[in-house]
């Protein structure tokens, strides 16, 4: 898993979430007009993605999952959440479920998404960033979830 970044997983969930809603027969328990409410989900959890991504690069940080931290950064979205772009990953996903007709498959591999990258991704971050600054993360952790 080490081998696969987190933005590439959300790609391979959203093919494989295509294949079995479209070539396994997935049933669709939402037609369109009504998929479209994915939409939204889908372009709000890019930005989420995108706008904490920006921040790291203009704070000059290192955004490799696994490679170490240069600053802990705790403004902008991160007020909110340690964690915005995996955030923003989870709501995109749901909304491609939506989108692909709101098959049980595609819920569950939403799940499945959010299970490794709290299980795996976050906890390893969090232990290199526990390390690198200490109480400073500490503190951060005690006044924003790991989440929302």
């Amino acid at each position: 898993m080490r081998n696969i970044l987190p933005p590439i997983l959300f790609l391979i969930f959203v093919i494989v979430m295509g294949g079995l809603c479209w070539t396994m027969g997935s049933p669709h328990n939402l037609l369109y007009p009504y998929t479209m409410i994915g939409l939204p989900l889908v372009f709000s959890g890019i930005l989420l993605a995108m706008v904490g991504k920006k921040l790291f690069k203009k704070l000059g940080t290192n955004i490799m999952t696994f490679e170490k931290p240069d600053v802990l950064v705790t403004e902008g979205l991160y007020r909110y959440s340690r964690n915005p772009m995996y955030l923003g990953f989870v709501v995109a996903l749901l909304g491609f479920s939506l989108l692909m007709g709101a098959a049980i498959s595609s819920f569950f591999l939403v799940g499945l998404f959010f299970v490794i990258t709290d299980r795996w991704y976050i906890t390893f971050e969090e232990q290199v960033l526990k390390h690198k600054f200490g109480m400073e993360y500490d503190k951060y952790c005690h006044k924003v979830r790991r989440w929302i």
